[in-house]
């Protein structure tokens, strides 16, 4: 399938920057008595599950239909990324109930400086893989990538803020020595949980929504509407307009309304083609048209998709009635 290898191999590098970050943040942790660190070394540990469930959820839905899934292996993408905002809910609890822990009983930091030099490369590493994360998994609409790629984003955000934390404690104890600092470690944890939700609820809702059949975004379906509006006037009415998702995958069934002397041949060069042209803006499309006779008997349904004005309906109504 178009990008399977692309996708593949990001996806294997994820999970090997989340294996090395995981391990340096805790043993790092361990060292300093952070639980800031600590913290983020849990999320990293989400990350790297998440990453993990991304890499054979990319794998599984590059597998082609078959009998049993017709539809193709999509929807494994939009489960991949529920399972890993869910895994990022966990880790912002249990870094919210170690935070007011360490809050309740702080205790003195060792080595405060390996914890900023960890920090700080485990932000350059983050910026970088999520980056190549996000252009592939936007190039091919992979929400398993893209799901992940947030992961490593918002590690991001909260290893930057960790780092300052740190940072202000570790320049602390040398220019004010006097001053209780301690505190920075816990609060700084909790603003990392705090932002992990978010990315957690974005991506929960995004999931759900193509779990549950939303139709497409808006912004989708306006383009949809324009193009097929522009079939005016070989197509008379376009009606029961129906999209979906399933992970990388579009899925838009229609009904079409011709007049009823076209050919089979016709017909079906219009479905051709229009197959083609939403396939070129959004590749990855199954197009089913339904073609219907334009009969001059109108339902609402019909009407409600009718390109016809108001004359040439009362036309092809006056036709119809005198034929019948």
């Amino acid at each position: 399938m178009q990008y399977q290898k692309q996708k593949t191999t990001v996806a294997l590098l994820s999970i090997i920057s989340n294996t090395t970050l995981t391990t340096l943040k805790l043993v790092t942790g361990f060292l300093t008595g952070s639980i800031s660190v600590l913290s983020e070394a849990a999320h990293s540990s989400m990350d790297l599950i998440a990453s993990i469930i991304a890499f054979f959820a990319v794998r599984i839905s590059g597998r082609r239909p078959d009998v049993e899934h017709p539809f193709g292996h999509g929807k494994v993408e939009d489960i991949s990324a529920l399972a890993e905002a869910l895994l990022i809910f966990v880790a912002a609890i249990w870094i919210v109930i170690e935070s007011i822990h360490k809050l309740a009983n702080p205790q003195p930091l060792e080595t405060v400086g390996w914890g900023v030099l960890v920090m700080l490369f485990s932000v350059v590493a983050n910026i970088i893989v999520s980056q190549m994360l996000f252009r592939v998994g936007k190039k091919t609409e992979s929400p398993a990538l893209i799901a992940d790629a947030w992961h490593l984003r918002t590690d991001v955000y909260t290893a930057a803020g960790v780092f300052t934390g740190l940072t202000i404690i570790w320049a602390g104890g040398f220019l004010f020595p006097s001053v209780n600092l301690k505190w920075i470690d816990p609060v700084a944890a909790i603003g990392v949980a705090l932002l992990i939700c978010k990315a957690a609820y974005q991506l929960t809702s995004g999931a759900i929504r193509d779990l549950v059949d939303t139709s497409q975004p808006p912004n989708e379906l306006l383009w949809l509407s324009d193009y097929l509006n522009s079939w005016y006037p070989t197509v008379r009415s376009i009606h029961r307009v129906r999209t979906r998702k399933s992970g990388p995958s579009r899925f838009i069934d229609l009904h079409v309304v011709v007049d009823p002397s076209m050919t089979v041949t016709d017909s079906h060069d219009i479905t051709e083609k229009m197959t083609t042209d939403i396939k070129n803006k959004y590749s990855g499309t199954d197009l089913t048209v339904h073609i219907e006779p334009c009969d001059g008997q109108c339902d609402q349904t019909c009407l409600d998709g009718c390109l016809l004005n108001k004359e040439e309906r009362q036309t092809i109504q006056k036709v119809s009635s005198s034929q019948g």
